[in-house]
């Protein structure tokens, strides 16, 4: 994999690095050490020792971005319609039972509206770049009553859990015990 947080980079993260590696590029010219570099910039050293080793073979263009490292399938307006889509829900498009978004109901989703053929990985990765994250729903039972919840809170739970003992003498010292 690529990239650490699993999926490559947004467009605005992918401008962000790019301004580090130009930002590099000027302290190269002015003769900065790879550590000054990388502490200042907040990088590893390896990644200014790569940077330093394309700016030497091809100067500040060899450091700008060349875009996301996979072509995507998807034109802007299928995207648009994709989004539009799955603001709907999963039950608009035969997804019966529960009512997330899974990477795999994403993938049948584009290959039925747009005939394109993606896989899990790719999915999570095309979700990423759009600023898609994985959300988890909080599980509550259907017959949850918010008001017997809130009198038990409120009545019941401080008489189980007790008052809190704020003060009592005590030593850490294993040779001089607490006084009182």
């Amino acid at each position: 994999m690529r990239y650490a947080q699993r999926g490559g980079y947004t467009p605005a993260e992918q401008q962000r690095r790019e301004r580090l590696r130009l930002e590099a590029a000027g302290r190269f010219a002015r003769g900065d050490t790879v550590n000054e570099i990388a502490d200042e910039l907040r990088v590893t050293p390896g990644s200014v020792r790569r940077w330093r080793r394309a700016w030497r073979d091809g100067g500040t263009e060899a450091l700008k971005s060349r875009g996301p490292v996979s072509r995507e399938r998807l034109s802007a307006q299928q995207w648009a319609r994709l989004e539009r889509e799955l603001h709907r829900g999963p039950l608009a498009h035969g997804f019966a039972g529960d009512q997330r978004w899974t990477l795999g109901r994403i993938k049948t989703l584009i290959g039925k509206l747009f005939h394109v053929g993606y896989t899990v990985e790719g999915t999570w990765k095309l979700m990423r770049r759009h600023g898609w994250s994985a959300q988890v729903p909080v599980r509550q039972a259907m017959e949850r009553d918010e008001a017997a919840v809130a009198v038990w809170k409120a009545e019941v739970w401080p008489d189980i859990k007790g008052r809190r003992v704020t003060w009592t003498p005590s030593s850490a010292s294993r040779t001089r015990q607490a006084r009182g």
